[in-house]
């Protein structure tokens, strides 16, 4: 995963930006629990301010990784509730 990884650019597009899509696109969370970037409290509060359909699980920031399954199916739930 590292190697695909790209540098954060600091300069960016200096344009305003509009309305954050995580308050009118419906959004589905993932909380690693064992997450140390961002704490287990940190994400609900993420999930809970753009009122996502939330699940929990005892995982690293690499959720995807750890626990794939449990990732997609959450994503195939979201795909069927939008489509």
């Amino acid at each position: 995963m590292a190697s695909a990884q790209r540098a954060l650019a600091l300069a960016g597009d200096p344009g305003e930006s509009t309305a954050p899509a995580w308050k009118t696109i419906p959004s589905w969370y993932v909380v690693g629990r064992q997450d140390q970037i961002f704490t287990a409290a940190a994400q609900r509060f993420m999930a809970k301010r753009a009122n996502a359909h939330t699940i929990e699980i005892n995982s690293s920031h690499a959720s995807y990784i750890s626990h794939p399954a449990t990732v997609t199916k959450l994503i195939l739930r979201a795909a069927q509730t939008v489509a």
